[in-house]
């Protein structure tokens, strides 16, 4: 069974930036797919972005292509995103999740079903 356990969410004025974390426990982090995903008040939760199994692969959201990017450690079983240039329409419980089989185009596709999910952290951007 995998953990992920996110932090680093905060609040920041616009225009600035963040970089999330994503821990995971146990030893087959390399095995999974990871993704973010976000989910704005009064709204569905959205894809933002993935990165494959071995860290050569990412898809983002058309949101948030050239301001945030991610990026996996493996060795530290640690995924995470790089927010710049952050706006207020970026305010959301920011969810990482892991998957064994979807590719990260196909993790960009859905909302949900993804095999493990962490409990979310609170990213808010002040106007």
């Amino acid at each position: 069974q995998v953990q992920l356990v996110e932090s680093g969410g905060g609040l920041v004025q616009a225009g600035g930036s963040l970089r999330l974390s994503c821990a995971a426990s146990g030893r087959t982090f390399s095995t999974y797919t990871m993704g973010w995903f976000r989910q704005a008040p009064g709204k569905e939760r959205a894809f933002v972005a993935a990165v494959s199994k071995s860290g050569l692969s990412k898809y983002y959201a058309d949101s948030v292509k050239g301001r945030f990017t991610i990026s996996r450690d493996n060795a530290r079983n640690t995924v995470y995103l790089q927010m710049i240039s952050l706006k207020p329409e970026d305010t959301a419980v920011y969810f990482c999740a892991a998957d064994e089989l979807l590719t990260t185009q196909a993790m960009g596709s859905m909302r949900s079903g993804m095999d493990h999910w962490g409990k979310g952290t609170l990213v808010t951007v002040s106007s």
